[in-house]
Order: structure tokens, then sequence, then C-alpha cells
């Protein structure tokens, strides 16, 4: 409790830096052309919400880091307010950017659980089936969401192996979408 006390907040740069280096990642155009991500609005949001989960499940298991939990805080609350700021430019009503917020709030928790349970697997199935729902928009764990699986696992396992220190100073890497190959024996479709 008295460590809170001598904690400094993240500075707004670094919130920002944070969020934009997951904007970038999502923006990727290796996602959309090689990973068969669908290039729409709900392509790209599920692109971030994807990065983000991977930050806010890292930022979550820093435990001893008393940053941690307001880091993690800061760059959700900067996501609600682009995406706020997206479904207004766009020419969603006032009254129904509320609601529309709420279901992309319950997406992104909802995908969080999924992601962090998948990621606790021994295999990459269950992660496979997850990104192939959510992000790829197919019923199935063709190469495309076990390619995505395994570039989710890369930049999961460089997250945790980033140290809290870097990231609240918005040293943020994620890995090269391109560099991640098909798994063992498959081709592409």
């Amino acid at each position: 409790m008295i460590l809170r006390l001598f904690h400094r907040a993240p500075a707004p740069g670094t919130i920002a830096a944070l969020y934009g280096a997951i904007v970038a990642q999502a923006r990727d155009p290796a996602f959309y052309l090689a990973f068969g991500v669908p290039d729409t609005a709900e392509g790209r949001f599920d692109l971030i919400v994807l990065h983000l989960a991977l930050l806010c499940r890292k930022l979550g298991r820093e435990i001893c880091e008393a940053g941690a939990p307001d880091l993690s805080q800061r760059v959700f609350d900067m996501f609600c307010a682009d995406m706020d700021h997206n479904l207004r430019e766009m020419g969603v009503g006032d009254l129904t950017v509320p609601k529309k917020m709420r279901r992309m709030g319950e997406a992104f928790y909802g995908r969080l659980e999924v992601y962090d349970r998948a990621l606790a697997a021994a295999s990459d199935e269950e992660l496979a089936a997850a990104l192939s729902r959510n992000v790829l928009g197919q019923a199935t764990t063709a190469a495309p969401a076990r390619r995505l699986a395994a570039y989710v696992r890369a930049a999961a396992d460089r997250l945790d192996a980033t140290p809290f220190t870097k990231l609240a100073d918005a040293q943020i890497a994620f890995p090269d979408p391109d560099a991640i190959a098909l798994p063992t024996g498959e081709v592409a479709p």
C-alpha cells in the first residue's frame, strides 16, 4: 500500500506510444494478405483487440510491479477513446455509441480470457479455433488459423520476455508476421 504513494503514473506519451504500436502492428498488411484476416473494419478491430489483449495479459502477470495494472488500464482507456472516436467518425449516433462501446468492451474481455486460456494450453489447437472464430471469421482451424496461432504464441512469448520497465518506457516489439511460417508440413491455401 505504501508503494502506491511513491508510484508515478505512466506518462501520456507512454500510453500513446504503446497503443500506437498496437495499432501499427494490427495494420501490418501481412495479416490481411498472408493470414487471411478480412480487410474490413471488423477485421482491423479484431487485430487491435488481439494485440491489446496480449499486452494486457502480460501486464496482468506483472504482480510485483506496482504500475502494471495502471498501465494496462490506461492503454485500455485509450483503446476505448479511440473506438468511441472512430464510431462517431463513421456516423454512429450519440444514443447508439454507448451500446456499441459496451459490446466492444465485452468482446475485449471475453477474448482476453479465451486467448489467455488458449495460450496456457500445450498445443495451439484451442488458440487456432479461437482465432479462427474471432479474427478470421471462419469455423475451421485451417492453415491460416494455425499460422495466426503460431504468430500469437510468438508475440505472447516475446511480451512475456519483455521486462516491465521496458514496457513502462514504451518499448514494445511484436514479431514480424511475415517471419512466421506455416506449421510444419502445411501449405498455404
